[in-house]
């Protein structure tokens, strides 16, 4: 068998396998008859270095794979990227909020959405999205939740910095809260700051078109926005990529049914973006202006679009997916333990999703089946959820009010347009834990 770089790649040599050459080299200088067992010293020291070499051939495995991008991790990611000439997005601060319910009508639940928009005191106004939904009642008036910055920057946060809700946020989402009222403050600093991760860094370096003028470009230019998880261009007509088929395809009597789109004719395209719940969709206006994702995307796709190509930039639509599934669970498993696994499991998974992939029924089943304690799956449902509050635009599919669950064994289709998510609120999933 042939080891190192490969056809295929690289081949690991193993531990095993550079122990049985380091014996047979052995043998063969010292004799058949000469003692290579564990116990004896010669073994021992054919072990010693066997691990040693094990490390090295290690070691050279990560440097091979470190020269692609759909393999590097960490600095070598990194280094790919400023070849390239793409750099890692600057990570962001995050830190932990109360928010604090006053005068709140008793019997009463008042929800803060997720991407709640929280900002600080002048004379600089930074701005934080709440990433999860809050839930206030007068008997529970005060919660702690998790915010990110929207604009990465690792300028500290000091205590008790973030100060309110940003007044477009408010007015739009908590008309109905007075004559209740709702306090926000960090009881201490944040200190903690999140880096673009790997796969998203990845995902941006494999889509960096390598022609201007095409499609891909203008897909990249919405991938520069740093909230913008995919986006999808729709050029039908190949108006934008003037090296597609459509052109001088047909000829019906010496007359060409297409030509290229001649400079100067307006031609009109959109891009949908789907992006993460942290930056709001629209800029938020007034003293503290925080900018939306359409205008980012709208200010990246301006600089590379083709001249007389006009660019509209629509949300796509987050459909919030869910499970309904039975677990059979082995003895001495804790159930809850095992139901947060698969939850993570599930959004890892389903995260990795982009515009119009399909969740697919046997990769649902494998992350609740591929589960330490999971004996078996019974009933798997796979739901599409109604659409989160703020993360619905005007695509293909219509508004549903109710959950929609599909068949045993049914995928769930996704339009070009849509982008899978799974659904955070644990109400949305239901996974019952049978103890075998």
């Amino acid at each position: 068998m042939t080891y190192g770089v490969t056809q295929d790649g690289f081949v690991l040599k193993g531990l095993d396998v550079i122990l049985a050459e380091s014996k047979a080299r052995t043998r063969a200088a010292l004799g058949q008859d000469v003692d290579l067992s564990p116990t004896s010293p010669l073994g021992k020291l054919l072990e010693v270095v066997a691990q040693e070499d094990a490390e090295l051939w290690k070691r050279m495995e990560d440097l091979y794979y470190a020269q692609f991008v759909a393999t590097a991790n960490g600095a070598s990611l990194d280094l790919l990227g400023d070849d390239a000439g793409l750099a890692r997005h600057v990570g962001r601060r995050a830190g932990d909020v109360t928010l604090t319910l006053a005068g709140g009508v008793p019997g009463r639940t008042y929800v803060v959405p997720e991407a709640t928009v929280l900002i600080t005191a002048g004379p600089t106004v930074r701005a934080f999205a709440t990433t999860a939904p809050t839930e206030l009642t007068a008997a529970a008036p005060a919660r702690t939740v998790r915010v990110l910055a929207v604009e990465p920057g690792d300028a500290e946060v000091a205590a008790g910095a973030v100060v309110d809700v940003h007044p477009d946020h408010r007015a739009q989402y908590l008309a109905d809260w007075p004559p209740a009222t709702l306090a926000v403050t960090n009881s201490a600093p944040f200190t903690e700051l999140h880096p673009e991760d790997d796969d998203a860094y990845r995902a941006r370096l494999v889509a960096l078109p390598r022609a201007l003028w095409t499609v891909d470009a203008v897909r990249q230019a919405a991938l520069r926005v740093p909230d913008v998880i995919d986006a999808r261009v729709s050029d039908p007509l190949g108006g934008i990529d003037v090296s597609q088929a459509y052109f001088g395809g047909f000829d019906f009597g010496g007359r060409t049914f297409t030509d290229e789109r001649r400079v100067g004719e307006p031609y009109f395209a959109e891009v949908a973006v789907a992006h993460r719940n942290v930056r709001p969709w629209n800029t938020l206006e007034g003293d503290a202006a925080v900018a939306g994702v359409r205008e980012l995307v709208e200010k990246e796709v301006e600089r590379v679009r083709p001249i007389g190509v006009h660019i509209n930039v629509v949300e796509a639509d987050h459909i919030d997916v869910s499970v309904r599934a039975e677990i059979v669970l082995a003895p001495g498993f804790d159930a809850t333990a095992v139901t947060a696994r698969i939850r993570q499991r599930l959004a890892a998974d389903i995260g990795r999703l982009r515009l119009g992939d399909d969740v697919l029924y046997a990769r649902v089943m494998c992350a609740l089946a591929d589960q330490q304690g999971v004996e078996d799956v019974r009933r798997l449902h796979l739901r599409r959820c109604p659409p989160a509050f703020g993360r619905f635009g005007f695509g293909g599919v219509p508004y549903q009010l109710g959950i929609v669950e599909a068949a045993v064994g049914e995928s769930l289709a996704m339009g070009p347009t849509e982008m899978a998510v799974f659904a955070t609120d644990p109400a949305l999933s239901r996974i019952e834990v049978v103890n075998r």
